[in-house]
């Protein structure tokens, strides 16, 4: 994964969610009779500016992509002309001025339901819940999981996938509880285990399940050649697809776990490979690329394995659904992730879990290359998730924030009047600080996981 290719995934997604939201407040805004003045794309210089429309909205593109705005005619921001003054935001109901700063967080979570109904009705590809054994000490051993073990259901939930397994233990994990959980033996029977969160912390380690000893299962997949990347260290040797491996320095591999092993440990260091084509065995030498990422320096040769697809069918379904259907998960699906990211903002705040959970732009630009690489569904869910995190925050009732707008709206709806200017300043003032710190928090977390992988 190219750095070019991270920062356009990431550019890409941020435009994406922007546009949105911003469209969000304009489009609501124009519906409330509210003249627009800018509809901005990035702070800073404008790239790209044009004005289009019955009332010559400037629309701009600027050189600092971490946001956007909608200006709108105010009376607190500058003379207004005697022909605006009906249209301007200041002067409209507060119903009406609370439905255009909601606008933008509904937007951001009216495209992940998009998104989500789009890919539950085309259908999406994902790993049945079998169980690979579990490391010896970890809980899920302890527990009596084994290899083979399928998971049927999460405290009496069913669940069809890996993805249900992960998610609904993931909650269970935030509370730190037991959970039960239902299998199918590899022998047909169906059991019921007990699995302990208590004592594992997210900010312990990354990977909650795999700490606990709940590892997805995958294939022994021999090690033979699918893909060769060109240009790369493999190609350059001679190797070809479907070449099997058969030895490494006269040792023996039987799949491609052992194959990539010996690749992994050697960079910079010669390797002879013994390979089957055809009817006869060659000898090939070659040396792995040496690459370091988050810390770790692995050998490399540009090579893929080769997955027979009828072999893959018994690990792997495709879920999907009717068009109704399609459309109720993908609300519930994004109303639990919004939930979710308020109890994991909530007990952040209460200290019941680390702030080294909060990400900022540059672990957001690694996931975005990441999920772009896997194809486009992974790259969809990826937006429609960071949708969804970006509608919350900006609910959030921190002022400067869409949130903090609506938190005095509200205010005024009960008290009658607005909020008093100094009350706006104070809470202005405060409310950058409180970003301030969360910016902070967030540049740090990304520094540290740069430094320390």
């Amino acid at each position: 994964m190219t750095l070019l290719h991270t920062v356009v995934s990431f550019v890409v997604a941020l435009g994406v969610l922007i546009v949105v939201h911003e469209l969000g407040h304009y489009l609501v805004a124009r519906w409330c009779g509210v003249k627009v003045l800018r509809f901005s794309v990035g702070f800073g210089r404008p790239l790209i500016s044009r004005r289009l429309g019955r009332d010559r909205t400037e629309w701009i593109v600027a050189a600092i992509p971490l946001g956007g705005y909608v200006k709108m005619v105010d009376e607190r921001e500058g003379d207004v002309a005697a022909a605006d003054l009906p249209r301007a935001f200041n002067r409209q109901s507060v119903g009406r001025r609370f439905a255009i700063v909601a606008a933008g967080p509904s937007a951001n979570f009216l495209l992940a339901i998009a998104v989500y109904w789009a890919l539950f009705l085309t259908g999406v590809q994902e790993a049945r819940p079998i169980l690979a054994a579990p490391d010896p000490g970890t809980p899920a051993a302890a527990a009596g999981f084994s290899h083979g073990d399928t998971v049927q259901a999460i405290d009496g939930d069913a669940v069809a996938s890996w993805q249900d397994v992960r998610w609904r233990l993931l909650q269970r994990a935030l509370d730190r509880r037991q959970v039960s959980v239902e299998v199918l033996t590899e022998r047909g029977a169906i059991e019921r285990r007990t699995i302990d969160f208590a004592g594992v912390r997210a900010e312990d380690e990354p990977d909650i399940l795999g700490r606990v000893g709940l590892r997805l299962a995958r294939p022994q997949v021999s090690p033979e050649l699918g893909t060769v990347t060109a240009g790369g260290v493999a190609e350059r040797a001679g190797l070809r697809p479907r070449d099997r491996i058969v030895a490494v320095d006269g040792a023996p591999v039987a799949t491609w776990d052992a194959l990539v092993t010996k690749v992994r440990g050697s960079p910079g260091r010669a390797l002879s490979l013994d390979v089957r084509r055809g009817g006869e065995t060659l000898r090939i030498d070659l040396v792995p690329d040496s690459v370091t990422q988050g810390g770790e320096t692995f050998g490399r040769i540009g090579a893929g394995p080769y997955v027979d697809p009828e072999a893959m069918q018994a690990y792997y379904l495709e879920i999907r659904y009717g068009p109704l259907e399609s459309l109720g998960r993908a609300l519930a699906k994004t109303w639990d992730m919004s939930l979710f990211s308020l109890r994991m903002l909530w007990k952040m705040i209460v200290g019941d879990l680390s702030w080294r959970n909060l990400s900022g732009p540059v672990t957001i630009a690694d996931y975005a290359g990441q999920s772009a690489q896997l194809g486009l569904v992974p790259y969809l869910a990826f937006l429609a998730l960071i949708s969804i995190s970006l509608g919350v925050l900006n609910l959030l009732p921190i002022p400067l924030l869409d949130g903090g707008h609506l938190m005095y709206y509200a205010i005024e709806i009960v008290k009658g009047s607005p909020v008093s200017e100094r009350v706006m300043e104070l809470g202005q003032r405060a409310g950058l600080a409180v970003l301030l710190v969360l910016m902070a928090f967030a540049f740090y977390n990304d520094i540290n996981r740069l430094l320390t992988g």
